[in-house]
């Protein structure tokens, strides 16, 4: 069993050893080009969850005014906090959220998720993403 499997903390250790004194021949280039690989997905899921939780508090928002509370306004400023740190961190997100089929797949989640928590049918809510991206990282907007 690799080093890799056995003990991933000090897989990661030696690697940035080998690095750091250039012994190239000794790098687990497999492992650290899934590794690599995985962390890029991390960034991109990171900022598709914090998206997915501004949205559905949008839509709690605008479809359930009467039980909007400080609670739910507080979400959506931190997921908006949340998302800008992720793009000041990596600017690459961005084409994510320009991505107009990105966006829709985390909207018909939440649409579902809004559904359920207002108790209303899946049809009270538009089909497509009724917020701009400008309106989602607005942080005046409120539906």
């Amino acid at each position: 069993m690799e080093l890799y499997d056995r003990d991933f903390l000090e897989w990661t250790q030696q690697q940035a050893e080998h690095l750091q004194k250039g012994r190239w021949a000794d790098l687990d280039v497999k492992n650290l080009v899934e590794e690599l690989e995985a962390l890029g997905r991390s960034e991109q899921k990171e900022l598709g969850s914090h998206l997915q939780v501004l949205i559905l508090h949008l839509l709690k928002c605008q479809y359930q005014p009467e039980r909007r509370t400080r609670s739910w306004e507080t979400t959506i400023s931190n997921c908006r906090d949340q998302i800008q740190d992720c793009l000041e961190d990596t600017p690459s997100l961005h084409r994510f959220l320009q991505d107009p089929a990105w966006i829709e797949k985390y909207y018909r989640r939440e649409r579902r998720d809004a559904a359920k928590e207002t108790q209303r049918e899946i049809d009270t809510f538009p089909v497509e993403c009724p917020y701009t991206i400008d309106q989602l990282l607005d942080p005046d907007f409120q539906p």
